[in-house]
């Protein structure tokens, strides 16, 4: 019988062993003037795409930044635009990881490009809804909200217009005042 039991107790010490030694996908809190946004990130299925994003936060280039495009129903959009609609420079653009099996599904944070396949730099979306059509269109996703649907959902149904040329775009700046590495416990 004992042999039995030793089995199963080597398997949750072997598990256990493992998980410590697997660092967690990174998460980060993206503060807005509209609450707060956990994000968790897959560095595994987009690795590049993860590392650009995290540059990006630890330079804090997205505080004061604004959702810029608001559509919802669809997503909302941020990262490279001043309150005054002014583009900020960004880095060079990234290599398009899209068909990494993760999914443009409601919740999903991805990066926004151009028509250009590579050419997403710091802008980035919050899918509201699932949009499979993004999947065929190569929209490359990289994460997910863990906590904060609500507040996709609060910025999703602000009222927009367009301002400064800009199409769907808040009638209230939706302010990111600060992205951080969320702390590891």
């Amino acid at each position: 019988m004992t042999r039995f039991i030793v089995l199963p107790l080597l398997i949750l010490a072997a598990a256990t062993i493992l998980s410590a030694q697997t660092p967690a996908n990174p998460q980060v809190v993206m503060k807005t003037s509209k609450g707060d946004i956990v994000l968790e990130l897959d560095p595994v299925r987009a690795p590049v795409t993860v590392k650009n994003f995290l540059a990006y936060v630890d330079a804090k280039f997205y505080d004061g930044t604004i959702f810029h495009r608001v559509i919802s129903g669809f997503m909302i959009q941020g990262g490279g635009m001043t309150p005054e609609f002014q583009e900020k420079a960004a880095k060079p653009a990234i290599k398009n990881e899209a068909g990494n099996g993760l999914k443009n599904s409601r919740g999903s944070i991805a990066m926004a490009r151009m028509q250009e396949l590579n050419s997403a730099t710091c802008q980035f979306y919050i899918n509201h809804a699932d949009n499979p059509n993004l999947d065929t269109m190569k929209y490359a996703v990289f994460g997910k909200v863990v906590k904060g649907m609500d507040v996709v959902d609060a910025i999703a149904a602000v009222p927009t217009g367009t301002i400064r040329g800009y199409a769907d775009a808040p009638r209230q700046p939706i302010t990111i005042l600060s992205v951080r590495r969320a702390e590891t416990k």
